[in-house]
Parts: structure tokens; C-alpha cells; sequence
């Protein structure tokens, strides 16, 4: 038996698939540990979890497009909530006394730990944009990256010539992705791409399963937690879309009830929170329509359930654009999207089977990856 230590940032859709690859350790009879902000990890993960909280502070909310929306992620949140969680993720691994770590490519301060105690770390991809190097035409852009990161690694007081990329374990590298999404980023030995982790999670209790009409199509809408504070305006023109598409269709929308408009058609289900894969399991879903996170996109191809995307940033275009050219989906500009074109483009995917023809073959070659299972070798491997 060897001890895990995950270390998740406090965003949903990085902490659920971590989830399934920790189910299977356990389920192997290994010990599994969480360290992050309790008020997020213990909610998502269930009251059988073991977490080890690093305390909670509100981050900067994300926003812009393009390098803006880089320089809001890194400045916003990576950075400060690096420095924030250092002192605690190396007084809980002084606790716990894990033999490998999983630390997710947005919180650097447990690869830096790990480090520092001289622990084997594996490194967590939930997206794409972290598994090459997509602003090396832009060396400016490296540059400023690479400063942030070295920054913090003087400030962990670690030896600058032992530095290593806090975002890159040498070990093992898991992705929740697969070739077929990830165009001509390059692939390292290192990388395990294990495409989608599908093991079962909480049930949400307070869903209106009740109110779901079977005799209707419907469409999930889900803009991903870091789009909350720019996704209002996108939000109004997919309710004004949805109003477009006829008494046969019907939504369920996962997004703070104040972020949309007042007056909500009957077919339009809010909730704050949707039970994707549960969803998605059910066959209650004919259509994803989301930012094109690696995530949703890959849980809705597993199920062969097409998408259509309306990408915001850091790798949203590269999946968008993959899932478009494969046939299983299709894109909308985010920022400027009509409502009469976000209604013709969801009419298309629903209404013509070759992009759920498509969607169902992708999945496919995604689940080929293994999941959970196939992670849960490799860092049982790393484990030694």
C-alpha cells in the first residue's frame, strides 16, 4: 500500500476527474489524501474523503480574451494562490507523509513541496494547454511565464540550479485527453493520456430530475467555473437563442440564477450546479453547448454526444477547433455570437446524425486511453 496526496486547485472541473483516479487507488487498497481549499474539495468529494485544508481566499475573478485572459489566469490566480498554499501543503505533507504526489498544473506550490522534501510528483493535465508549449511563437509570452514560475521558486527558498517546471513532473505527466484532441502538440514519454475519467461521483441530491420532458431534445449548457464573470452577456443571447428553437427543445443551464435574464421560457432549467456525467449516463442529453473545455468536451464525446462550443480561452480554441474539424460539433464566437446564429448552429447539430456519428467515434478512441485504471498504473509505477 502506498500513500497519495492529491493537490487540486478549488475548480470543479479539475477536482472530478482527480476524484475517479483517486476511487481507483482506493478501490487497489491504497491510501488517498486531498489538500486544497476545504469549502470546495469537501462538497465535491463527499463527507468519506480525507482533506487536509490549506484554508480559503477569493481569488480575483478571471476574465478577457486571448493574452489577457493569460495574463488574468497567472495573475489572478496561479501565482497568488501558489504563494498562498506553500506554507500549509508543506506542513500537511510533514503530516501525511505521502510516498507520490498529484498536483494539478495550476497549483505549482506542490510540485515545488515535493521538491523540497524530495518526494516523486506526478504532474495533472484536466486540459491541453499545459502539454506543449502553444505560445512558442510568442518567446515574450514564455519568457514572462517562465519568470512567475522561477519566482516562485526562489521564493520556496529551493536551489536555483536544481529548477524544474512546477507545471512539468520528469516523472509522469496525466492528461484527461487523448491524440485526437490534441492536434499537433507535441507528446512526450512522459505523458499518459488517459483520455476522460468517467468513475461515478456524488449524486446530487436536489436536481429536478422531474422536470426534464423526455419527449423534448435536450441541450446542457455549462461555461465552466473560471467563466462566471464574463459569461452573463453569452448567457442572454443562448436564453434568446434556446427562446428561437421551439417547443422541442429544452435546456437545463448551469449558471448562478443571476448571471441570466428575469423572465426564463419554461423550457429553460437553471440550476447552479449539473450532474454532467450523470446526465450524460442517462442518455438525457442530445447536445453539450459549452467553452470547450477539455473536460466537458471529452465527457459528452464518450457518451457520443455532439457539442457545440463557444471557446473563451488558454486551450478552448485548440479542443473547439479539433472537435470541429472532426466532424462532432461545431464553434460560435463567444464574444460576439448573434442569438439567431447560436440557434441555427444548435439546430444543425441537432438535427443532422453525422455529428453524433462523429461525437460516438472520437469518444471511442478517447476511452481507448483507459481512465482512471490506466492512471492509477502509472502512478503505481511512480509509487515504486
Amino acid at each position: 500500500m502506498s500513500r497519495f496526496l492529491l493537490v487540486m486547485p478549488p475548480l470543479t472541473g479539475h477536482v472530478n476527474p482527480a476524484a475517479g483516479i483517486a476511487q481507483e487507488l482506493s478501490a487497489r487498497g491504497h491510501e488517498v489524501a486531498w489538500t486544497g481549499a476545504e469549502t470546495v474539495l469537501e462538497p465535491l468529494l463527499g463527507p468519506e474523503a480525507r482533506v487536509f485544508g490549506t484554508g480559503n481566499r477569493a481569488f480575483r475573478a478571471l476574465g478577457g480574451h486571448g493574452l489577457a485572459s493569460i495574463r488574468a489566469l497567472w495573475e489572478g490566480f496561479v501565482v497568488p494562490y501558489a504563494k498562498f498554499t506553500t506554507k500549509p501543503l508543506d506542513a500537511v505533507v510533514r503530516e501525511y507523509r505521502p510516498d507520490v504526489l498529484l498536483v494539478d498544473q495550476y497549483t505549482p506550490a506542490g510540485a515545488l513541496i515535493a521538491h523540497r522534501h524530495g518526494l516523486p510528483w506526478a504532474s495533472f493535465a484536466p486540459g491541453a494547454l499545459e502539454l506543449g508549449r502553444p505560445y512558442r511563437a510568442l518567446p515574450q509570452v514564455e519568457a514572462w511565464m517562465t519568470g512567475h514560475l522561477e519566482r516562485l521558486w526562489e521564493r520556496a527558498r529551493l536551489p536555483a540550479a536544481e529548477y524544474t517546471d512546477p507545471r512539468f513532473s520528469p516523472h509522469l505527466v496525466v492528461a484527461t485527453t487523448g491524440r485526437a484532441l490534441l492536434g499537433d502538440l507535441p507528446e512526450l514519454p512522459q505523458h499518459a493520456l488517459v483520455g476522460p475519467v468517467l468513475t461515478e461521483r456524488p449524486a446530487d441530491p436536489h436536481f429536478p430530475w422531474e422536470r426534464l420532458d423526455p419527449a423534448r431534445r435536450t441541450v446542457l449548457v455549462t461555461m465552466g467555473t473560471l467563466s462566471d464573470a464574463i459569461g452573463a452577456d453569452f448567457l442572454d443571447r443562448t436564453v434568446r437563442a434556446l427562446a428561437r428553437a421551439g417547443e422541442g427543445v429544452q435546456a437545463v443551464v448551469a449558471a448562478p440564477r443571476g448571471a441570466l435574464p428575469e423572465d426564463l421560457p419554461d423550457s429553460v432549467l437553471v440550476v447552479d450546479r449539473a450532474p454532467v456525467l450523470e446526465l450524460l449516463a442517462k442518455g438525457a442529453l442530445d447536445a453539450v453547448l459549452c467553452h470547450g473545455g477539455m473536460n466537458t468536451v471529452g465527457e459528452s464525446l464518450a457518451h457520443g454526444v455532439p457539442l457545440l462550443m463557444a471557446p473563451i480561452r488558454n486551450d478552448q480554441p485548440l479542443v473547439a477547433r479539433q472537435v470541429a474539424e472532426a466532424g462532432a460539433g461545431l464553434r460560435v464566437p463567444f464574444a460576439r455570437a448573434a442569438p439567431e446564429v447560436i440557434a441555427e448552429r444548435l439546430h444543425r447539430v441537432l438535427a443532422e446524425p453525422s455529428y453524433r456519428t462523429a461525437a460516438g467515434l472520437i469518444g471511442r478512441q478517447l476511452l481507448a486511453g483507459g481512465g482512471a485504471v490506466t492512471a492509477a498504473d502509472r502512478l503505481e509505477t511512480l509509487a515504486g
